[in-house]
């Protein structure tokens, strides 16, 4: 018999945390989290986002041995941003066994139908502005920084409960080969042009200044609250919340992979390429010595050596689009990542199914999509 009980306690945390290892074990793509990390992810006291959220985590057992776990949260800044009555659930973890995802499913609907929700969306975890989606195919490959994993008989257990497509989220991959860069020689050639116009008209492009951190990431916000608003699933950053993050991605940010386009002062756009951490914590096997995991990674590799990255964000302020500025952004950010050398792979994700004015540019830099990923929604109270 299964039972499912919240998680009351520091020991319970531990088991939720530490129960992934027993599910990937035959998975040789996943990448195991870092134990601190997840200790402070779940931590009201350090994460912001438990400031505008009421969570809920959830272990299930059998026989006292833990065989799956789940979240169920409400983010009450998505729900008041999109009018609705939404809860989320996260961190779905179960070992292949319909009757361990039916219970904990239950409970996550049973919590969201006391707090007056009206369908549930998953998975999140915690919001849309973390790692979200359920891996869908390319189970082969490890997943980059901040993405997430599973196995696929979790999509199976899913839809047997009854959840449906809510919306897809695509990764596109592209090879820095020797077809690419003649491909890129050619693009330049014609954004260039472009670029020096957009120059001419006063806008200015230059690498993040990492020592002036705290002014940069004031600027980064207004960008991106602003370039996303319309995209579907959006929920603005809290200011606590942006800092949070950005202080971990300080930790690996390359400053010549990280631009900011400003005109008379203002913020306009802001592009952001990462390296693949992810083939460093893989090795780490969830543990590490030393103040937090973004904080040592400097100390453990060169970060300048790993060849696989990805692009995280690329947006521009509303009022200044079709004005030059994609050309400059595009120009800089791709002739300083050639530049470098080393690089050999950068993912773009996540774009939404149907952004299809993204997915064309990705499409054009020679990107293939070659991961989905999947949000799922269930109506509370209907079979």
């Amino acid at each position: 018999m299964v039972r499912v009980r919240p998680v009351e306690s520091s020991k319970d945390l531990m088991r939720f945390i530490k129960f992934p290892w027993k599910v990937y074990k035959d998975w040789p793509a996943w990448v195991p989290p870092i134990i601190s990390e997840e200790k402070k992810r779940f931590n009201p006291e350090k994460n912001p986002f438990y400031e505008h959220a009421k969570v809920q985590l959830f272990i299930a057992e059998r026989d006292g041995e833990v065989v799956g776990r789940i979240s169920a949260h409400i983010d009450y800044n998505y729900n008041e941003f999109h009018d609705e009555k939404t809860g989320l659930w996260g961190f779905f973890e179960t070992i292949n066994d319909f009757e361990v995802a039916k219970a904990l499913f239950d409970a996550v609907i049973e919590f969201h139908e006391k707090e007056g929700m009206e369908q549930v969306l998953g998975p999140a975890s915690f919001s849309t502005n973390d790692v979200t989606g359920m891996l869908m195919n390319a189970y082969d490959l490890p997943p980059v920084v901040m993405m997430p994993y599973n196995p696929p008989y979790y999509v199976d257990l899913v839809e047997k409960y009854g959840f449906r497509k809510a919306k897809d989220l695509l990764a596109y991959l592209i090879k820095i080969d020797d077809e690419f860069l003649k491909f890129a020689d050619r693009l330049q050639k014609r954004l260039k042009p472009l670029a020096e116009r957009a120059l001419e008209r006063g806008y200015t492009i230059r690498n993040i200044v990492i020592k002036n951190w705290k002014e940069e990431v004031e600027k980064i916000i207004v960008i991106y609250n602003e370039a996303w608003e319309k995209n579907w699933g959006f929920v603005p950053w809290t200011r606590k919340e942006f800092f949070h993050i950005a202080e971990d991605l300080k930790q690996i940010a390359i400053p010549e992979l990280a631009k900011m386009v400003e005109r008379d002062g203002e913020p306009v756009a802001f592009g952001l390429i990462i390296p693949d951490v992810n083939v460093v914590i893989k090795k780490l096997n969830g543990r590490i010595v030393g103040p937090g995991l973004f904080a040592a990674l400097p100390y453990l590799l060169n970060i300048k050596k790993i060849s696989r990255t990805r692009l995280i964000t690329l947006g521009i302020r509303k009022g200044y689009r079709k004005s030059g500025v994609d050309s400059l952004l595009y120009y800089e950010m791709m002739k300083s990542a050639l530049d470098l050398g080393y690089i050999k792979e950068c993912e773009v994700s996540w774009l939404l199914e149907d952004n299809y004015l993204v997915i064309r540019a990705a499409e054009f830099m020679r990107g293939k999509h070659y991961k989905t990923y999947r949000l799922f929604v269930k109506p509370i109270g209907l079979e």
